[in-house]
């Protein structure tokens, strides 16, 4: 028997028996156990169940139920976590504001969104792999929501959407001769997609609520104009950029900027919805410039990129008092009391001058520092040449921040910020 590099070979009995064997096979040499399980299965066979092992513990990250799903190596990078998955299906389908709405899933991948979109409405599942397309099927019944879904392979230009309330879409960000599986994919350049960006935007001729999921680093000209772009991050880790249509999007504000948002979501138990924080715009006037304060807030990437800094400034003021920004081209801000927000880390200011090498690493080896995260904002430099240079050996941790205040080379020695913290330096 001749198997080949589809991982559909193994919902055979024998690949399932197979992968059934390695997962409950004691920890030891993986080059032996290969070896054993040669002489019982073909040997391509039991090459495409070791890698399919591997993806399995690798999307564990990412999914609750990864060690009963099938992957691709592309349709697992491509694919969203859990989390961001469950939180996208419960926007879409809570915006529609009716029962369960019929949903499309275009480009549907190995169902990574399938399985959430599915636990909220009726799928139509599209993709033009065959693989990917049986994964998809395979993956929702693990999280018993296949009966919610309806699969079709065909381009996703093809495919009529009547019926359909609502359409999320996953472009291919890859290009390559080959199916799903094939090794030789290479990524587009960022803001490039199969199918374009504007076919997706022209969805809405059809559906009026449409979802289009894409890297965050997409060039803001081609954000289609009254999309709104949300810019998602589990925990300080920026994932993704979500595109919803007017129809799903807020009203234009009054200063007619582009729509955007930030969501951080933050992990619960494993299975479980994570908890979701939004910061929406928050106009207002400009922020001053100052030096940096007692404390520096660092803001998480998702509201960088979303271009939301001064807008959080502006919300936590609100309640706090004065925040500034140190530099009008820098996203640090300053203030001089503690904040607690989902939307930046809180930073004790130990030490705040001009930046100087030398200086900073006498001051850092003074007070018993070996250990530093360095941050690098608005300068040039190599962080691990940088790091080495410092020569530190002591024993406590500080984060080095080395960046610009009011176009001027800047350095700060921070600790994380501890209502009960004591340091000194």
């Amino acid at each position: 028997m001749r198997v080949t590099a589809d991982p559909t070979a193994l919902l055979t009995p024998q690949g399932r028996e197979l992968l059934a064997r390695l997962e409950t096979s004691q920890a030891g040499n993986p080059l032996a156990l290969a070896e054993r399980l040669r002489r019982e299965y073909p040997a391509d066979l039991v090459a495409l169940a070791t890698a399919q092992q591997d993806l399995r513990h690798a999307a564990g990250a990412k999914f609750s139920r990864a060690a009963d799903m099938l992957f691709t190596r592309a349709g697992y990078e491509q694919s969203s976590s859990e989390a961001i998955a469950r939180y996208r299906a419960a926007r879409l389908t809570g915006a529609l504001g009716r029962g369960y709405a019929r949903v499309a899933d275009l480009c549907c991948g190995i169902g990574g969104d399938l399985v959430a979109l599915a636990a909220c409405a009726q799928v139509l599942a599209v993709d033009r792999d065959d693989t990917h397309a049986r994964l998809a099927l395979h993956n929702a019944a693990v999280y018993d929501e296949a009966d919610r879904v309806a699969a079709v392979v065909a381009d996703v230009r093809d495919v009529p959407l009547t019926g359909i309330d609502a359409v999320f879409i996953d472009p291919a960000r890859r290009s390559g001769p080959g199916t799903a599986s094939a090794g030789d994919a290479r990524r587009f350049r960022a803001g490039l997609s199969e199918p374009p960006l504007d076919w997706c935007a022209h969805l809405t001729e059809t559906v009026q609520a449409v979802c289009v999921k894409a890297a965050p680093g997409i060039p803001a000209e081609l954000i289609p104009p009254g999309w709104e772009a949300e810019f998602i991050a589990e925990g300080r880790d920026l994932k993704e950029a979500v595109l919803w249509s007017p129809a799903l999007a807020p009203p234009p504000s009054q200063d007619s900027s582009a729509p955007r948002r930030a969501t951080v979501l933050t992990s619960t138990a494993p299975g479980q919805p994570a908890h979701a924080a939004t910061l929406l715009p928050h106009p207002g006037d400009p922020l001053p410039l100052r030096e940096p304060g007692e404390y520096l807030l660092d803001p998480n990437p998702a509201v960088t990129r979303a271009g939301l800094v001064e807008d959080l400034a502006r919300e936590l003021t609100d309640h706090l008092g004065s925040i500034a920004k140190i530099d009008p081209q820098i996203a640090f801000l300053t203030l001089d009391r503690p904040v607690a927000t989902p939307f930046a880390r809180t930073l004790r200011v130990l030490h705040s001058a001009p930046w100087h090498e030398k200086q900073f690493a006498k001051r850092l080896r003074d007070a018993g520092i070996g250990a530093v995260d360095i941050r690098r904002r608005g300068l040039a430099g190599d962080v691990d040449q940088i790091r080495r240079r410092l020569k530190l050996s002591g024993r406590t941790r500080a984060t080095v921040v080395i960046t610009r205040v009011n176009n001027q080379p800047w350095g700060l020695i921070c600790t994380d910020s501890s209502p009960n913290g004591e340091n000194g330096i």
